[in-house]
Parts: C-alpha cells; sequence; structure tokens
C-alpha cells in the first residue's frame, strides 16, 4: 500500500476543529500554553462535528431494538443507518457484516473467538499486542519482522506454503504501524494470503484515521478498528468482513440481543435460538452513542475530503521527518527506510537521554504531549532498538532514572486535527532540549520521570 499520487496532487485540507484545540496548561517553568496534542496514534481529538452531532442526539436516545416508542424506534434506526455509514466508509461487500464492538482489541479477540478449531494463524513480530496476542487457542505462527515489504510477502508466502496440515489460515497484519507508521503492503499480503488458501484480517487501527481503507479494493477478509483513534470518543469499534465464520462460531457473549428464541425444553434445560446477523456478537445493550460518533467521524473524514487530509498529513510528516534529521542525536526507527511511505505516526530516540526523561520535559516545559515507553508493540521496539529479546522493559516508562539509558523510546503521532504550531514547537523543543539540556530537575516516581516540585529551576 502506498500514498496515492493524486492525493499530494490535491488540494490540502485545512485542520478539522477538533475538541481541546484551546485547552490550556501550566509549564513548570511559569505560565501557561495552549496544549499540543501529539499522541494520535494512542487517542486521536474527538472531531468537533462529531461531538455536536452526538450532543444534538444525545436528549433523543432509547433503547435499542428493545422498546416500541419514538425514541426507542428512532434510536434503533440511527443505530442500524450507522452500521450502514460505516460499511460504506470501508468499502464493504454486499454479504460483509459490520460488527459493532468496543475497540480494535475487542475486535480481534471477537474473531480469534469465531475461527475454526483447527485454523493455523500467522501473525508478524511487529503487530500491536491488540493483533499479536488474541489468539490464544490457535496454532500461531510468529514470523520475524521484515526488512522490506517485499520480504513481508516473500516470508508469508513460506510459511503458508510450509503449513501442514494444510486446512483453514488467517493471517493478521497491520495497515500502519502504530510504532513507525510505516504502511504495510496489504494487498499484496492478501493476494499471497487467498493464493494459498487463508484468510486474512487487516488491523487497521492506525491506518483508518489517516488513510481511506476499502475492504473490498484491499480484498481482506476483514478490517478491524477503534472509535477513540478515528476522532470519535472512547468505547467503541467494529470488526467488518466475511459474515461465515462468525455466524458458524458461537456468540461472543451470551445474553439478550444475541438469542433470537429461548425456550426451556422438556428435561427443564434451554434451548437457544441464535441471531445469524451482526446481533449475533453484540449482546447486551449497545453503546448506541459510541456507534453513532463513529459514523459520524465516517461522514466528516468523507465529507472533508480524505485525499486533502492525506496531501496535508504527508506535508507535516516530511517537515518532522525534515526537522528531526537535522538534530545528529535523533535517530528515528524504521523497519523499511526513510523512502517508506508512511502516516503521521514517528517514533524515535535520542543520544544520552533516558525517553522517559526526554517525554516529561516536552510535556512539562514546553507543554506539548507524546507518548514513550515500547508502544505496547515490544517485540517490534526491541528490535527496532537492536535489543536482546529478554531485556526489560514495559508499556510506559521504565524505572531507569533520568539520564540512564532505557528500554523504550519516543513518539510522535498527529493527523487531521493537527495545526502547524504544534508541529513547529515540537520541532523547536526537540532541538532546544538536545542543544540546551532541560530546564528542570526530573525524578522517577511511580515508574514515570516527573518534573521535581521540590527542585528549583536548572536555567
Amino acid at each position: 500500500m502506498s500514498v496515492p499520487t493524486a492525493a499530494l496532487e490535491s488540494s490540502i485540507c485545512a485542520p478539522l476543529p477538533v475538541l481541546g484545540q484551546n485547552v490550556t496548561v501550566p509549564l513548570v517553568t511559569g505560565g501557561e500554553v495552549v496544549y499540543a496534542a501529539l499522541d494520535y496514534a494512542a487517542s486521536a481529538p474527538a472531531l468537533q462535528r462529531v461531538w455536536d452531532d452526538v450532543a444534538a442526539y444525545a436528549p433523543y436516545y432509547g433503547s435499542v431494538h428493545r422498546g416500541a416508542g419514538y425514541l426507542s424506534q428512532l434510536s434503533t434506526d440511527l443505530f442500524e443507518n450507522s452500521r450502514r455509514t460505516v460499511a460504506e466508509f470501508l468499502g464493504c461487500r454486499a454479504d460483509d457484516q459490520v460488527v459493532f464492538t468496543r475497540s480494535t482489541t475487542d475486535s480481534l479477540n471477537l474473531l480469534a473467538a469465531a475461527i475454526p478449531a483447527d485454523c493455523q494463524v500467522f501473525v508478524y513480530e511487529t503487530e500491536h499486542h491488540a493483533s499479536l496476542l488474541p489468539w490464544r487457542d490457535a496454532q500461531v505462527t510468529y514470523l520475524n519482522a521484515p526488512r522490506t515489504p517485499a520480504q513481508a510477502v516473500e516470508s508469508l508466502e513460506r510459511a503458508l506454503a510450509d503449513r501442514d496440515p494444510y486446512g483453514p489460515a488467517l493471517v493478521c497484519v497491520t495497515g500502519a504501524s502504530n510504532v513507525t507508521g510505516e504502511l504495510w503492503p496489504v494487498k499484496e499480503l492478501a493476494a499471497a494470503a487467498h493464493a494459498h488458501g487463508a484468510r486474512i484480517v487487516l488491523d487497521a487501527a492506525q491506518l483508518a484515521p489517516h488513510h481511506p481503507v476499502d475492504i473490498a479494493e484491499l480484498d481482506v477478509d476483514w478490517v478491524a478498528f477503534s472509535g477513540h483513534k478515528l476522532y470519535a470518543p472512547f468505547g467503541s469499534g467494529v470488526l467488518a468482513g466475511r459474515a461465515d465464520w462468525l455466524q458458524a462460531a458461537e456468540p461472543y457473549l451470551a445474553g439478550g440481543g444475541a438469542s433470537r428464541k429461548v425456550a426451556r425444553r422438556a428435561d427443564g434445560g434451554v434451548d437457544v435460538d441464535w441471531h445469524t446477523t451482526a446481533a449475533r456478537h453484540e449482546a447486551g445493550s449497545p453503546n448506541v452513542i459510541g456507534v453513532y460518533s463513529i459514523a459520524s467521524a465516517c461522514k466528516a473524514l468523507t465529507e472533508a475530503g480524505f485525499e486533502g487530509l492525506v496531501a496535508r498529513e504527508q506535508e507535516l510528516v516530511g517537515r518532522v521527518r525534515e526537522g528531526l534529521a537535522e538534530v545528529p542525536e535523533v535517530r528515528v526507527l524504521s523497519l523499511f527506510g526513510d523512502d517508506a511511505p508512511r502516516v503521521g505516526v514517528i517514533s524515535f530516540v535520542v543520544r544520552g537521554w533516558n525517553s522517559s526523561h526526554f517525554a516529561a520535559a516536552l510535556s512539562a516545559e514546553y507543554g506539548i504531549g507524546v507518548r514513550d515507553g515500547l508502544f505496547c508493540a515490544h517485540p517490534l521496539v526491541r528490535t527496532l532498538l537492536g535489543s536482546d529479546p529478554q531485556d526489560p522493559g514495559e508499556c510506559g516508562a521504565p524505572e531507569a532514572e533520568p539520564g540512564e539509558r532505557s528500554l523504550n523510546a519516543i513518539r510522535v503521532s498527529f493527523g487531521a486535527g493537527t495545526p502547524d504550531e504544534h508541529i513547529d514547537r515540537f520541532l523547536r523543543a526537540v532541538s532546544e532540549l538536545v542543544r540546551e539540556g532541560a530546564r528542570w530537575n526530573y525524578r522517577t516516581e511511580d515508574g514515570r520521570c516527573v518534573p521535581d516540585r521540590g527542585a528549583a529551576a536548572r536555567i
């Protein structure tokens, strides 16, 4: 997959209005500054359009699929219309199902529970834990980190050709890395999987907010993503794709909504007739506001013009990479090399700095929010850092003191709502911190590097 040339030639969109764009935060050195949210890969700020749509609907929401009253009927229509909006956004095929879940993690665990009992799963060690870990009841082959897109396809083809016995198989792959932002060759991997009788699920958590995703065009079997990375609030996600394995599986959750008919048997037991639609895996009262917010975000991105959004983001990616390249102490992490297409997710380390210390200084002294750690992709970050797989390290900051070497990195991420000023401030801050050092003293507290409030400024 690559960034379309047409996108780069199209008119560049202005940043989309998002919540929190005028929030100010205190600086440890005194005063306040508008917060620069550069942690989109963890959770993107909700679009103002999404929040406005949800606020307009909120007084009218009622129980979905449960009531005869006007508000219940209105909410049911809105819920099912949201399903159609998401299907359209993803380019779903006519017989695909859209199942609403809590998150990408929930979506992939749902699929893991639905795969055939003898299914073999193939997953790269480069995956986020949400797509690396759910396959606990399957025979799993973990593929080594490829160093080129072609190598990714070749290693998958070899693994699939060598599998024994030759039965059902599933490939799980990310669309865009949550560590490097690099785009994976999804269409080529799908072709390789299908050529060897396997299916493929696309973890689009980092791809869908930054780049159009079309199930039919990519020829993937399923797509999973989260609302909170797609400029919607927390608590909702999507699994979209082929219906057969989902229809054949036991419901992910047993309860009301998943069951079509329940009756007592003569022997005192209970017979259940489960739905064969998406409702089969949506037991319980659904998160109608979360679902509507995803649909609203899909509409907002489509109406804004995804080509223009991609073009502006690529401009920001170029500026960040060029700015970091001017600081010799900074090393940007990459699997596929400098020329690989990528979205607005960039991880790096700074020579002579504990990454947690650097991230803390960006926040406390410049009002910039980034992420440090292993980004719930431990094997990948260890590979990129060239460390031993058994080296210590965990999500969040390690216990290393400021200045000590740490097995983690810094991640800056941005998207449709990022103003130019946030990027400019970030690059200026990186340069100043490397050149002049932090202006405050820091210490480790509960595993996090934080400003030492009892100390005076260093400068």
